[in-house]
């Protein structure tokens, strides 16, 4: 490989590296063609792109993006490396899984796994990353936290007891029974209080200027005396 085909796997490994934030290093030597081209079909189905290339140009292709960034993953740059680039944090991870059960071996081996910024070392991390929630996941789990109080309370109320609805339905009608009943019976003690006011007989009241003319006579008689 020259220079210029050198240089252009690196700005290839650049783009690959800027395009995703997830990314994991496999060791994939000794594994055969047939299995080398298995793992691609079972990375292409999962969306995951598989690419192998040398240590040294995907060394030069991450410290030319991001010195410090990716310091932490230069010392598993050895033997043969296969990168797997995703969306996903754990596709890569349930992908080798699968595959090394279904060959019946400890290969591709991880070597690193770069997930949005974190890093982790080592295959012994391979358990644990089959398990990471991806961000829809995650967005899943959320929503079913924050509905499930509403699903309780809903299903409280569609599993309320018939029965109960029922007596408070007749209670209910009881009430506006009674209410009809008291205004029917005021409506018929209405007239008849009527026809006793207007058969009583009236009273006059004295009039005041009779009371006045007493008073002035008693007042003059004792003048006369």
């Amino acid at each position: 490989m020259n220079k210029e085909q050198k240089q252009e796997v690196i700005e290839t490994l650049k783009n690959k590296f800027s395009q995703y934030t997830n990314f994991y290093i496999t060791d994939t030597q000794n594994l055969s063609v047939a299995q080398i081209s298995s793992l691609r079909r079972h990375c292409f189905d999962k969306h995951v792109e598989m690419k192998v290339a040398k240590n040294t140009l995907i060394k030069k292709a991450l410290e030319s993006l991001d010195k410090d960034k990716y310091s932490g993953i230069y010392d598993s740059l050895h033997q043969v490396t296969a990168l797997m680039f995703t969306e996903s944090p754990k596709e890569p991870a349930l992908i080798i899984s699968s595959f090394r059960d279904s060959i019946n071996a400890e290969k591709p081996l991880l070597k690193a796994a770069f997930l949005n910024g974190d890093i982790f070392v080592g295959d012994n991390q391979l358990i644990a990353l089959t398990k990471i929630m991806s961000k829809n996941e995650l967005i899943g789990e959320v929503i079913g936290l924050l509905m499930s109080p509403i699903q309780r309370v809903m299903g409280a109320l569609k599993n309320r007891p018939e029965t109960g609805e029922k007596a408070e339905d007749k209670v209910a009608s009881a009430d506006l029974k009674a209410s009809a009943v008291e205004v029917k019976a005021e409506a018929a003690a209405a007239p008849e209080s009527k026809i006793e006011v207007a058969s009583a007989p009236a009273v006059e009241e004295p009039k005041q200027e009779e009371s006045k003319s007493e008073g002035e006579v008693e007042v003059a008689g004792g003048t006369d005396s």
